[in-house]
C-alpha cells in the first residue's frame, strides 16, 4: 500500500512539474491573444484618420491609427485589451469622436500589423515611443491615457513616468501578477510570470486625475481588483464608476458609463 502511495506521489509530482514547465514556456499564449492583420488592409473608420508606423529600437514596426476630429480637445492614447486589434475599435473611435478628442489607437507588437518580439519591457518602451510621438504634435497637458483590461497596466505604467492630463482605466486589474494568481491558483505564478505590470505600484507615482470604470459582475477581472487599485491611488484626484451588473465587455452601453464619460471626457 505504501509503495503504491509513493508511486502515485511521484507520478503526481512529475505531472505537476510538467504542467509548471509548459505554463512557463507557453505563458505568452495564456496571456496574449493577438489577431493579425494583412499589411495591405485598409481600416474603415468613419472618422478622418492617418495610419502610422513607429520603429522601436529593436526594429519592431508598431502600427497605430491616428483619429482626427474637428474639435481637437486633445489626444487620447488608447491601449486595448489582450485580444483583437485596432480594426475592432470602431466603437472606441466613435466615442472619442463624439467627445471631440483625437486619438492614437495602438496595436501592441504581434497584434494587427505590428511586428516584434513580446516582452513586458518592450511593451513599456513601445508605449513611451507613442507618448513621445504624441508630444511632437500636442502639448503634454492635452494628452489623456486610456487603458482597457490588459491595457490598463500599460497605460498606468506610462502615466507613472510622464505627466498626462488624465488617466482613464476601464476594467483594470490590481496587478497582472495578482490576476494570474487568481486565474491559476494552483501554479507558482509569482515565480513563473514574466509579465507583472504592478499597477498598484504605478499609481503611487501618478499626479493626474484617475477615472476607473468597472462592472460588478466582471468574470475576467473581478470587481474587487479594481476597488483595491482605486484604494491604492493617493490623493483625491480620483473617481470610480461602479457599473452594477456590468460584465467585462459592453460597459459603453450602460448609463453609468455614459454619465461617467461626461465627466472624464467633457
Amino acid at each position: 500500500m505504501m509503495r503504491k502511495l509513493k508511486i502515485t506521489g511521484v507520478v503526481l509530482a512529475v505531472l505537476y512539474a510538467v504542467i509548471v514547465y509548459f505554463a512557463y514556456s507557453y505563458q505568452e499564449k495564456l496571456v496574449f491573444f493577438p489577431s493579425k492583420m494583412p499589411m495591405n488592409h485598409t481600416y474603415d473608420f468613419c472618422q478622418n484618420y492617418e495610419e502610422l508606423f513607429l520603429t522601436a529600437p529593436d526594429g519592431a514596426k508598431l502600427n497605430a491609427v491616428h483619429i482626427r476630429t474637428e474639435k481637437r480637445k486633445g489626444i487620447i492614447l488608447y491601449f486595448h485589451g489582450n485580444s483583437g486589434n485596432v480594426s475592432h475599435l470602431g466603437h472606441v473611435a466613435n466615442l472619442f469622436d463624439r467627445k471631440g478628442y483625437d486619438a492614437f489607437l495602438i496595436d501592441y507588437r504581434t497584434y494587427g500589423k505590428s511586428t516584434g518580439t513580446m516582452s513586458e519591457e518592450a511593451l513599456k518602451k513601445d508605449a513611451q515611443l507613442f507618448y513621445d510621438h504624441a508630444l511632437t504634435l500636442y502639448n503634454e497637458n492635452e494628452i489623456i491615457l486610456y487603458g482597457r483590461s490588459f491595457g490598463t497596466g500599460v497605460a498606468t505604467g506610462l502615466a507613472a513616468t510622464n505627466s498626462p492630463k488624465k488617466l482613464i482605466l476601464e476594467s483594470p486589474f490590481y496587478s497582472a501578477l495578482s490576476l494570474g494568481e487568481h486565474r491559476f491558483p494552483f501554479l507558482p505564478i509569482s515565480w513563473l510570470s514574466e509579465y507583472v505590470f504592478p499597477s498598484n505600484e504605478y499609481v503611487q507615482n501618478i499626479n493626474c486625475p484617475v477615472y476607473i470604470f468597472h462592472g460588478t459582475d466582471d468574470q475576467v477581472i473581478p470587481f474587487d481588483f479594481a476597488k483595491q487599485l482605486y484604494d491604492e491611488i493617493p490623493g483625491t484626484q480620483k473617481k470610480m464608476f461602479t457599473i452594477k451588473g456590468g460584465g467585462h465587455n459592453y460597459l459603453q452601453d450602460t448609463d453609468t458609463f455614459k454619465k461617467g464619460m461626461q465627466e472624464a471626457l467633457p
